[in-house]
């Protein structure tokens, strides 16, 4: 889904019900004219919107409000707490294998019963350097910490936005229990690396991490 600015969103809301004028949208928005202007302008150019009639009334795209609407559905449902929006990045040497790969990732997070998921979309596959790279962008709640800390590891996003809450506790037990999970990924990197590599590599892996 197409991601808004801030003062797109409160567009956004108001234009899923029906279509409007920027006058409607100024008075119900209180967003100064030149402001809401610029914001118009770059939702028709980012295709976000549509116009149409006289006086021009702006509408959503009907896949935008489709979407919104499944949202909203889903959030009615939901009592995670943790909202996160995220990008897992991929590379490999063949086309078929990254999207093989991608679609194997997308499938586990929706299958994940600590996990509610809002939205994966995965960008195209691009070649570059006789690799070919994409990524998926992520909207999901987790349950907990612990729950979080499982998503951060197990499938490595590059990058990671908090949507909600502003503010936020953790119980004891819920947070030692996050880090109780920290340690036993760490146990199984160490002895991942044990196994594998030589005494040299690992030297050499502890050294570059330190140094």
């Amino acid at each position: 889904m197409s991601q808004f600015s801030d003062e797109q969103k409160k567009i956004a809301l108001l234009l899923l019900s029906e279509p409007k004028t920027e006058e409607e949208l100024h008075k119900q928005l209180n967003i100064p004219h030149d402001k809401l202007n610029v914001e118009l302008k770059e939702m028709l150019k980012l295709g976000l919107v549509l116009k149409d009639g006289y006086p021009t009334k702006y509408q959503l795209r009907q896949d935008i409000i489709s979407e919104l609407a499944k949202r909203k559905k889903i959030s009615e449902d939901d009592s995670f707490k943790i909202k996160i929006r995220s990008i897992i990045e991929m590379k490999a040497v063949e086309e078929n294998l990254l999207k093989k790969h991608l679609t194997k990732i997308k499938e586990a997070i929706e299958k994940e019963p600590a996990f509610t998921v809002y939205g994966i979309t995965q960008a195209e596959v691009v070649e570059e350097d006789d690799m070919y790279s994409s990524f998926l962008e992520v909207t999901i709640t987790v349950k907990d910490f612990p729950a979080l800390i499982k998503y951060l590891f197990y499938y490595g996003p590059s990058s990671i936005e908090v949507m909600k809450p502003q503010k936020i506790e953790f119980s004891q037990y819920e947070f030692q229990e996050g880090l109780v999970s920290l340690s036993e990924i760490f146990q199984k990197y160490a002895e991942y690396f044990t196994n594998h590599l030589t005494k040299e590599e690992v030297n050499k892996f502890y050294k570059d991490i330190y140094d």
